[in-house]
């Protein structure tokens, strides 16, 4: 009978620790399951890495290339996102392209939805280019950084896919999305002043910077060269938004139609709203304020903005306009509008990169 009570007592310890032992399994599991996701090569930091205060950026800083290597042209690059994002979690993808004469960290402050990360769930690649300006000889340290963000995300959690550009960055984005690497994947272009599908407003006279010294930031040259080689609409579909500072443009300003628009018979363009901003942006061509050139830009203030959308875009399509008033080329974007834009882009239809083979 002792020894009968004996062999239970141990059966029901065996238990009691097997259960135990399951119970901590599980808790261990759900504990790396809650672990936020870090992309290969990059620490994620609140604020983010090398980001400027509000006013008064110290140069180093501002064309500061980026912490994050290309492993395979060992080029650098910025990549921001959520500091607690999960695997699987669903965010949206953007590669943002500097202008012309620009850095890629003066880009991650111009457009700054790096401060939008965490609440939009947005993963955001900046790179850089060594010549300041874009060209073909660029493309594959592009692809790969494309390639790495969809392996370490997995293409399943991208809803969509944008690509934004200030400048020849915009226009680049234009013959990128042409390229058989991106035309099945992006899902939307964002341009920041870097040309208008669907028709472009004419340049206000004054338009270049004072002191002009890159051709592909003057209204002429390369830059008129590269503009007319894209004025044929792209065969590939996606989705449209261009922003511009008023005093970029002639008194014309953005024409009330789009052939894009028309394209994806969206309905007639809205009545703008108004987005206000009493908060300044972050940067400005502080290299070419004597004499300012209010065309090409003045240091950053707060200011409003006009957004007009081309409404019932069939397939989800999302075609729009925006104007920021009283400003210039190279004035970094207010809070609210750079938020407006992103939620813009979040409206529009994604999911290509989920059908891309």
């Amino acid at each position: 009978m002792a020894i009968f009570k004996g062999m239970k007592a141990t059966f029901h310890w065996v238990r009691l620790l097997a259960v135990c032992g399951a119970v901590a399994a599980l808790a261990e599991n759900s504990s790396a399951q809650e672990q936020p996701l870090r992309l290969a090569g990059t620490t994620c930091t609140t604020p983010p890495v090398l980001h400027c205060p509000d006013k008064d950026c110290i140069s180093d800083r501002v064309i500061n290339p980026g912490p994050v290597v290309e492993m395979k042209t060992r080029r650098t690059y910025f990549l921001d996102y959520p500091c607690d994002l999960k695997p699987g979690e669903k965010v949206t993808f953007i590669l943002s392209l500097h202008g012309g004469g620009s850095y890629g960290n003066w880009q991650r402050h111009y457009f700054p939805i790096l401060d939008y990360t965490e609440k939009h769930r947005l993963v955001i690649a900046t790179p850089n280019a060594p010549t300041r300006a874009w060209s073909t000889a660029d493309d594959e340290y592009l692809q790969n950084i494309v390639t790495f963000v969809i392996g370490q995300i997995g293409k399943e959690n991208i809803k969509a896919f944008w690509l934004a550009g200030h400048s020849q960055g915009g226009m680049t984005s234009n013959r990128l999305v042409r390229a058989d690497f991106f035309k099945d994947k992006v899902d939307g272009w964002l341009s920041l002043s870097g040309g208008r599908l669907g028709g472009n407003p004419g340049r206000a006279s004054t338009f270049g910077p004072p002191r002009a010294t890159a051709a592909s930031a003057a209204p002429g040259g390369a830059f008129a060269a590269a503009a007319a080689a894209l004025r044929e609409p792209p065969s590939a579909d996606f989705s449209h938004i261009y922003a511009i500072g008023q005093r970029e443009i002639d008194d014309k300003g953005v024409p009330e139609t789009s052939d894009w628009a028309k394209n994806y018979s969206c309905g007639p363009r809205s009545k703008p709203e108004e987005i206000v901003d009493t908060k300044a942006g972050y940067v400005y061509d502080s290299t070419r304020q004597n004499p300012p050139n209010p065309a090409w830009g003045l240091p950053p203030a707060p200011g409003k903005a006009h957004v007009y959308v081309y409404p019932e875009c069939k397939d989800g399509r999302v075609v729009a306009d925006v104007v920021r008033i009283d400003k210039g080329h190279t004035e970094g974007l207010e809070p609210n509008v750079t938020e407006a834009l992103v939620k813009l882009m979040l409206s529009a239809k994604g999911g290509k990169l989920r059908q891309a083979p």
